[in-house]
């Protein structure tokens, strides 16, 4: 019998979702350990309102990864000096090596939709930073970097309704700051911020890729495969592995005290 996709509703059926998300993070895998052989370096930026689902799709992205290869970069507020440095400064220690994945949560398009609503930079400084951003990703494009960068795109209703979520839930009200309150005042403000962003920065050479985000998990499987789609990668076949028998001749080992053990709650 076929298994349905979808629910009623319209939803993915979550035994189907799950099956494809396995599928996504073995295909992941094999992409990781291609993107290590051949020493590729690869940048992949998230962005998007709050609440949009990015840090859901980071995560499934990297769940299964070796968190010595693909690392996630999310940088707090910065520094007085950091505020003094050209701005890409910042993030420019946080670039793939060869053989590395770097994901930003959030990226230095901070400049462009934040510090521009909120007024935490000057409006020379924003002028700059339209200017420069497309010669900065050129650079890092010439330099051998794969850069990938994603939208994510939430209506008005899902977005109230994921941040009651985070107010109502205790393992979630970290998630809500100061600033998504304020941001609702200037809801306005932050969506002409995003489409001249994207005026400026959707260029040929490093376009924007939209993701729609209402459903998480379409969203998370959407991402997903289109990430995949855009690093050329073979799987690798490896050798057979024998395990040998562990030799434990020559030495005895002294007894535990009982109290180094944790306690057997469970």
């Amino acid at each position: 019998m076929k298994e349905e996709k979808y629910t009623k509703k319209g939803k993915l059926v979550k035994s189907y979702y799950e099956a494809e998300l396995e599928h996504l993070q073995t295909e992941l895998v094999k992409m990781q350990e291609w993107v290590k052989q051949e020493g590729l370096k690869v940048v992949v930026i998230f962005e998007g309102r709050d609440a949009a689902g990015k840090g859901g799709v980071i995560k499934r992205i990297t769940e299964k990864l070796n968190p010595r290869v693909a690392k996630i970069v999310a940088l707090g507020v910065p520094t007085e000096k950091e505020k003094s440095q050209w701005y890409f400064q910042r993030y420019v220690p946080h670039l793939p090596a060869a053989g590395e994945i770097v994901l930003f949560d959030r990226s230095w398009y901070n400049r462009a939709g934040v510090e521009r609503v909120m007024g935490f930079c000057t409006d020379t400084q924003y002028q700059e930073f339209l200017r420069t951003c497309p010669e900065f990703e050129k650079m890092l494009i010439r330099s051998g970097i794969i850069l990938i960068k994603y939208w994510f795109s939430v209506s008005d209703e899902e977005q109230e309704k994921r941040f009651a979520e985070r107010i109502n839930s205790s393992i979630k009200r970290w998630k809500f700051s100061e600033m998504d309150l304020e941001s609702r005042a200037k809801w306005i403000e932050y969506s002409k911020a995003k489409d001249d962003m994207f005026a400026y920065t959707d260029t040929k050479q490093s376009p924007w890729y939209v993701v729609k985000a209402d459903d998480k998990k379409k969203a998370r499987l959407n991402c997903i495969t289109h990430f995949l789609s855009k690093v050329p990668y073979k799987e690798i076949k490896y050798k057979k592995i024998k395990l040998p028998p562990i030799n434990k001749e020559g030495y005895v080992r002294p007894p535990m005290d009982e109290q180094t053990f944790v306690s057997d709650k469970y």
